[in-house]
């Protein structure tokens, strides 16, 4: 069966409609598009999306295996509100598997996602980035090493209950990464690092739909989470405070230094670079007349470089570590050949227009038009101008190139 379309409609949320839960199960069919009876490992966080999945893949006649990684302090996160992978949440992924009548297990990871993630967060802000670990988490920790598990398991596919489509939409023979149909809850962004690879073997049921729906799949399954709230916020920082996090692991990073205009005038202190972000302007305890923002960190110098609102806005940027899904064989290929696209730097921003360019063997993007506050360490997401729903792949910001203004 043919995996489903990336234009397929959003689903009915009317709370009367009976059919809402078969053809959820059609659905996830088509998204799945194997056999009835295969089996396919579900990664069950103990949230409402990734139980839903478990359940709807169940339901569809598929040999489903539940897997829940366990991936920071246990202990310490038994009665965390809101958090995944730990504490409560797996309590909850078991209690569902064994509703939904499917075998669970439960892995120990936390001391590859300690290293892998945590340990990557904090140094990146050691460096003077800002970090986005659940594209870490993702790239490394859940597809890549749960993918292993996933086919050690006999699994024929692993799904997940990312809102984000996978799709042979214009009759090509290798899948697409395409947005969500609810663009309130598309996860792309956090996804662009899914190799081709990778993406045959993955599976996103829910890419169909919107999050009432699923509420309300949950409910018509009997399943007790279907009210359970989302995850909030970076799942191991303890109620948003991602410095603690820091001044545990790499304390260093709380050394005082000065902050700096970026005239060279130095205004003040700071009491460590890993408390700032670009864009940043509360907090800064200075007062020069107009506003001023975080514009540069400087980690070796520990400087904290501000300048005015219009100091932020970057003409282009450089990439590291490229993954693309487009029709080039490399990010690289793709900026060789000064590729179009739609670049997305910010989870919560929409897409803006670029072109890739090679520069001395890195991928470098240039914007049509000028972008605000990008920072090194975040995400930028290409998508395809000619299909903008469609991912074409993306990179880790190393630098940007300041506008002249």
């Amino acid at each position: 069966m043919a995996a489903m379309d990336a234009d397929i409609a959003l689903f009915d949320t009317a709370p009367t409609d009976p059919a809402i839960l078969d053809r959820a199960v059609i659905a996830a069919r088509e998204a799945v598009g194997l056999p009835v009876g295969a089996r396919i490992v579900a990664a069950m966080s103990g949230g409402v999306d990734s139980t839903v999945t478990a359940a709807l893949l169940h339901k569809a006649g598929y040999d489903v295996v539940g897997v829940t990684l366990q991936l920071y302090d246990h202990g310490a996160a038994i009665s965390k509100k809101g958090a995944c992978c730990a504490g409560q949440d797996i309590m909850d992924a078991r209690m569902a598997a064994e509703r939904i009548g499917i075998p669970h297990y439960v892995l120990d990871y936390e001391s590859r996602f300690k290293e892998q993630v945590i340990e990557e967060f904090a140094d990146a802000y050691l460096r003077g980035e800002t970090p986005i670990p659940c594209v870490r988490c993702n790239q490394t920790v859940k597809f890549r090493d749960l993918l292993d598990v996933a086919r050690d398991l006999g699994a024929e596919a692993m799904a997940t209950g990312h809102y984000v489509q996978r799709s042979f939409a214009g009759g090509g023979n290798r899948p697409q990464l395409r947005r969500a149909a609810d663009p309130a809850k598309d996860q792309s962004y956090f996804l662009f690092a899914t190799t081709a690879e990778q993406l045959d073997f993955l599976r996103f049921p829910l890419g169909g739909m919107d999050k009432p729906t699923v509420r309300l799949v949950a409910a018509e399954l009997g399943l007790s989470i279907a009210d359970k709230p989302d995850s909030q916020d970076i799942c191991f920082v303890p109620e948003g405070k991602y410095t603690t996090v820091i001044d545990r692991i790499r304390p260093q990073g709380a050394v005082p230094g000065d902050l700096v205009h970026m005239d060279g005038r130095v205004l003040g202190r700071h009491e460590g670079v890993t408390r700032y972000t670009i864009g940043q302007r509360r907090g800064l305890n200075i007062a020069v007349g107009d506003p001023l923002f975080v514009v540069r960190i400087d980690a070796d110098k520990r400087q904290v470089i501000v300048g005015p609102r219009e100091a932020l806005l970057t003409q282009g940027l450089s990439l590291k570590e490229g993954n693309w899904l487009g029709a080039e064989d490399s990010l690289e290929a793709a900026a060789a050949a000064g590729a179009p696209v739609l670049a997305r730097v910010r989870s919560t921003r929409e897409p803006v227009p670029g072109r890739l360019a090679l520069v001395d063997g890195a991928a470098h993007l240039m914007f049509d038009v000028l972008e605000e506050g990008v920072a090194p360490g975040q995400a930028c997401v290409l998508y395809d101008p000619a299909d903008p729903e469609r991912v074409l792949g993306g990179g880790f910001i190393v630098a940007t190139q300041r506008a002249v203004v």
